[in-house]
């Protein structure tokens, strides 16, 4: 009987997301078709969208308001029947795949799970002073690489989208980018914010006065834990055995839930302090820098992205429920790629003026921790750092004992900061792999931080 139930359990779960596959499939159409894409299309208009009067009762009931016909696009998506939310890792998409793969990244709704954040007209404005590149080019005709920023000494030297025929046709300025793992750095920035302002002593404070995780393993650990990602939590959250164990979806959890239903009065208990990259601990920190600041988070929140980063562009951040009081922040982020590279600068800035936020940089960077050797060979090349610090990558091969905080995420989006030669790389993509896809991570990114470009 218990097997019977599982099989029609996953029959209906195939089902059902089988059927989502296809209404996101009919929202990229539509998309396609809005934005003038019309050589991916074949149209089919209903004669009776032309004959009745728009938005009238019989307009609605044939479905006028919908895209008429269908795409003529090869997407392959690697367990359809899954409903994918990412590319396979290991997966070589056609361009065709990957089309569809930027629209559901950057352009499709996401108001379930992100929040809009509209910038003030006091942007910061970079100078230029353009170089070509032939390399970088060459390397964005046939990898995933959406956009390539260069910054150095005040100016941007380097500015390349995705070329046109590749995927650049659908890219420009005002396009976001959508990224987890980017929003740890930014977490950890604003937490050392929110220590500035007063809300939180600094980074060895205990996290005892935060009732959400009473009676668990997280109760009276110090934020460096938290920061460095050792608290300790590997037995019950593992992403790098490709699994969360006991966490089950947490991503979609506020703090409460996840908490009620996987350590409150579950008896876990902290294992050895070391290593161990998730997202939850992050969840964890911002949801504590919300519960600090309280009443005050709006403003807050506005005085380092308006007032101190000037972004020029809306930014997207993330929330699991609309339950604001259990919890329900999550670090995820979209933001125009000028905007990240703004958050870059004004780290940089931070530190380099030794500013209250720029003594906080400093300190995590002292406290950085040593990655597991086997941990770290499980990442990707891009991102295989030696140590780690306050939710920052350190120490990339030939880098080490230079001060560079890396930001890295899926898909081969990387963010280096140099904090003593002033040099920043921006590098936005869709998808990364050990074979097609893998872009020559050592020429453009760690070659370009460690020697700089010659401007002519």
């Amino acid at each position: 009987m218990k097997k019977i139930f599982a099989i029609l359990t996953l029959s209906l779960l195939v089902s059902n997301n089988l059927f989502a596959e296809s209404f996101k499939i009919n929202k990229f159409n539509f998309w396609l078709y809005e934005n003038g894409h019309h050589q991916y299309l074949n149209i089919k208009e209903n004669p009776v969208c032309k004959e009745e009067p728009k938005y009238s009762n019989l307009w609605y009931y044939n479905k006028c308001d919908k895209f008429q016909g269908s795409n003529n696009l090869d997407i392959k998506i690697k367990n359809k029947a899954l409903s994918a939310t990412n590319i396979a890792y290991d997966s070589n998409p056609n361009r065709d795949t990957l089309i569809y793969y930027l629209w559901k990244y950057s352009y499709r709704d996401r108001g379930q799970h992100l929040k809009e954040f509209k910038a003030i007209n006091n942007s910061y404005d970079f100078k230029f002073n353009l170089i070509e590149d032939k390399f970088i080019k060459k390397q964005m005709k046939t990898k995933g690489i959406l956009s390539y920023l260069y910054y150095q000494d005040g100016k941007v030297l380097i500015d390349e989208f995705s070329p046109k025929e590749r995927l650049g046709e659908f890219l420009n300025n005002e396009t976001k980018f959508y990224s987890m793992s980017m929003g740890k750095s930014v977490t950890s920035y604003m937490l050392g914010h929110a220590i500035c302002e007063g809300y939180i002593e600094g980074v060895d404070a205990r996290v005892n006065d935060w009732p959400v995780i009473k009676d668990s393993l997280y109760h009276d650990q110090k934020l460096i834990n938290f920061l460095n990602m050792n608290t300790g939590d590997q037995k019950y959250v593992n992403e790098y055995n490709g699994k969360v164990t006991t966490l089950g979806a947490y991503e979609d959890e506020d703090i409460e839930t996840t908490m009620r239903l996987h350590f409150r009065n579950k008896n876990t208990k902290k294992s050895k302090e070391i290593y161990n990259y998730n997202g939850f601990v992050t969840q964890l920190i911002l949801n504590y820098i919300k519960f600090k600041t309280g009443e005050d988070y709006d403003k807050f929140y506005s005085k380092i992205f308006n007032d101190k980063i000037k972004i020029k562009h809306s930014i997207r951040y993330g929330f699991t429920s609309h339950q604001e009081e259990n919890g329900n922040g999550h670090p995820n982020i979209m933001a125009t790629r000028f905007d990240y590279l703004r958050i870059a600068k004004a780290i940089m800035d931070d530190y380099q003026s030794d500013t209250c936020v720029g003594k906080y940089l400093k300190e995590i960077y002292k406290k950085r921790i040593t990655k597991d050797w086997t941990t770290e060979k499980t990442e990707p090349a891009f991102n295989r750092s030696k140590t780690y610090a306050g939710q920052f990558h350190m120490d990339y091969p030939g880098l080490e004992g230079k001060i560079i905080f890396g930001m890295n995420g899926y898909g081969g989006n990387a963010i280096l900061i140099d904090m003593e030669n002033s040099r920043i790389i921006v590098l936005n993509s869709l998808h990364y792999n050990n074979t097609k896809y893998k872009y020559n991570h050592k020429k453009i990114l760690f070659d370009v931080i460690k020697k700089g470009k010659q401007i002519n």
